[in-house]
């Protein structure tokens, strides 16, 4: 497998809190014609831990798929961006047209996944745990694996150089797609694709003698590090399989994430 040297992940403080709904809401309306904003619900307990269940099987999949990106496709990352742009300047003194590509390729790509997300959800109230546009677009960064899927898988796992560069804006499409829904909603106020604010989080609540989130947030690293570890290890011993791993565990957080979702009159 081909490996280049990596640059340092980068992070952003996720969303934090719940905001209250927007509006009175009809909780004896059906579930299928409640409003976005109906699932701007109290965060009980169990609706914490789901959400905070949703965060880390992101932050998994994001794992697992750097993880096979950085192993299999050249040396770049698709789901942490500063890596990539010192990866760019780094190839770009040397003369490497292919690293160029592919570096430049996964930025544009997850940058546009990104746009794309945030302007579907734009208007969504803040702090909404799950709603169904979230649902739908999230979706959509699964078909993006499930072609990356089919596109490696018809390399037999060996992506040519020419292969490189799509399956690369592939997954960093789904990469960007996610990262956007996960600031949108409420996931724990936590990142799923770049932790280095997440440890920034825990170093300064240590500093100030605060235990509060920091459980959570040493969760998110430990996922973060399973992921890549899982992916590695798929790579080596079933390559063909290893980008099965993050579209399953994508599309496992779209079925739980339907559930909060459900409006109940005592939530």
């Amino acid at each position: 497998m081909r490996n280049q040297p990596s640059g340092p992940p980068d992070d952003l403080p996720g969303p934090q809190g719940h905001a209250d709904a927007t509006g009175p809401r009809n909780l004896e309306a059906p579930t299928d014609t409640v409003p976005d904003t109906a699932s701007v619900l109290p965060a009980t307990a169990g609706r914490q831990r789901l959400a905070d269940a949703l965060a880390l099987l992101l932050t998994v999949a994001a794992g697992a798929t750097d993880a096979l990106a950085y192993l299999g496709l050249g040396g770049v990352f698709t789901a942490n961006m500063t890596g990539n742009l010192v990866l760019l300047g780094i190839a770009g003194s040397h003369g490497a047209d292919l690293h160029v590509a592919r570096a430049a390729a996964a930025t544009l790509a997850f940058a546009a996944g990104l746009v794309l997300a945030f302007r579907v959800t734009r208007d969504l109230p803040a702090g909404a745990l799950w709603p169904r546009r979230i649902t739908l677009t999230l979706t959509v960064g699964l078909l993006c694996q499930v072609a990356f899927l089919a596109g490696w898988a018809a390399v037999d796992a060996e992506p040519s150089e020419e292969w490189d560069v799509a399956l690369v804006a592939l997954s960093a499409l789904a990469m960007g797609v996610q990262t956007a829904c996960a600031r949108r909603v409420a996931l724990a106020g936590i990142t799923t694709t770049f932790v280095t604010g997440t440890l920034t989080s825990i170093a300064e609540s240590a500093a100030h003698g605060s235990a509060r989130h920091v459980p959570r947030r040493l969760a998110v690293l430990l996922a973060l590090v399973v992921g890549a570890l899982a992916g590695a290890l798929l790579l080596r011993y079933a390559p063909v399989t290893a980008a099965v791993l993050p579209a399953a565990l994508v599309a496992l957080t779209l079925v739980l994430g339907t559930r909060l979702h459900q409006v109940r009159r005592n939530p």
